[in-house]
């Protein structure tokens, strides 16, 4: 082989890994760039997350409360909208009135006092506060009734068990306030929903109408003997009169 010849091939074996290093070379920065734009972009995420999360956690007892309210009296209302409309008794329409413009009231107290602390609260009901308005609103006559007053017996009693937690043990001045000046409210609210669901269960039983079938027949035996006794004084009376005229005659 000659001497040219032999230089060549060196000059080509020397090319080829010269070309082979700065290859690998690229091929390492790829990686490497590669590698850190997913960490980077990983880490960025992550702490995104975490600082979601970490605003969630800081939300404070008064804040969730406000918030629950919020939801709570717009399902109030509405449902106190339905009962006005479709209830089958004057008592629940009645009922579902008052919830109306009761929960009105205290919602947009709520709305001024978080507004004054710079929170935003809920516009919408949740889904379970829907999912319980349609339920209502496909019902019609007693199935509403009873359904009705159920849901909002049990309302109450979680919304004053609450409300005085609040009350009593709020941080936030405002919140803690509200609370107390609201309470006497949804305790009123519980007390008439009681009185129509023990109403509503006597109807059902029969014995609200024996009830009042047994308190006539006691109003009429009482008047009937008021009757008989004044009669028998003025009998009494008239008689001892005109006894007592003859002689002085």
């Amino acid at each position: 082989m000659s001497r040219n010849t032999t230089s060549g091939a060196l000059l080509a074996l020397a090319s080829c890994a010269m070309l082979a290093v700065v290859v690998a070379a690229g091929a390492g920065r790829v990686v490497q760039n590669t590698n850190s734009g997913k960490t980077e972009g990983g880490t960025s995420t992550n702490a995104n997350a975490n600082a979601n999360k970490g605003g969630a956690a800081r939300m404070s007892s008064d804040e969730k409360f406000a918030d629950a309210a919020a939801v709570g009296g717009m399902e109030e209302v509405q449902l106190g909208q339905l009962a006005a409309q479709k209830g089958a008794s004057d008592e629940v329409r009645q009922f579902g009135q008052r919830m109306v413009d009761d929960h009105s009231k205290a919602g947009d107290d709520l709305k001024q006092v978080a507004s004054g602390k710079g929170w935003t609260l809920p516009a919408a009901l949740d889904a379970k506060a829907q999912a319980d308005v349609q339920k209502l609103s496909a019902l019609s006559g007693d199935k509403f009734d009873k359904e009705y007053v159920s849901m909002m017996l049990k309302d109450h009693k979680k919304d004053v068990a609450e409300f005085q937690k609040e009350s009593s043990g709020g941080a936030d001045a405002d919140i803690k306030s509200f609370a107390s000046r609201t309470l006497p409210v949804i305790q009123e609210h519980l007390q008439m929903i009681q009185r129509i669901h023990d109403k509503m269960a006597l109807r059902k039983s029969g014995n609200l109408t024996n009830a009042n079938a047994g308190g006539t027949s006691s109003n009429m035996n009482t008047n009937s003997n008021k009757g008989k006794g004044n009669k028998n004084k003025n009998s009494n009376s008239n008689a001892n009169s005109n006894s007592n005229t003859g002689p002085v005659v």
